[in-house]
């Protein structure tokens, strides 16, 4: 159930983004990657868990730096973060223990993140948004 909510939630809010053209700003994915990198180090914080909490702020940097070179220069980086992100969500739960993350959340935040890289991948391709940030 979490994988088809989170994939069809992906959807609805990409193709609403894109008819309410909220979208038309390059920053929005860049800026939904570095939201989505941050809510491990929430759940971190709300289990209590330092040894947690450093983790998820290791691994987020990661992903905050892939977004923000998208933004600075190509969209293809954010495709990338989210993809990555969402094998990550996929292998966190054997990777290390974070106490305040649901047990829903890694299969939900895997199919939003898979779903999400493919809609803007599919933007950038059909030039309904430009991967290259303006000079």
């Amino acid at each position: 159930m979490a994988f088809t909510i989170g994939s069809v939630s992906a959807l609805v809010i990409g193709i609403a983004c894109t008819w309410l053209r909220m979208d038309r700003d390059r920053a929005m994915y860049p800026v939904v990657m570095i939201v989505i990198a941050f809510l491990y180090t929430l759940f971190a914080v709300m289990g209590g868990s330092a040894h947690a909490l450093v983790q998820e702020l290791a691994v987020g940097a990661v992903f905050i730096v892939l977004a923000i070179a998208g933004f600075k220069s190509s969209l293809w980086f954010v495709v990338v973060a989210l993809a990555a992100h969402g094998v990550f969500d996929f292998l966190h739960p054997y990777l290390y223990d974070n106490p305040g993350v649901p047990a829903w959340w890694p299969v939900f935040c895997s199919a939003y993140d898979i779903v999400a890289a493919a809609y803007l991948a599919w933007l950038i391709t059909t030039h309904k948004t430009s991967a290259r940030s303006a000079p």
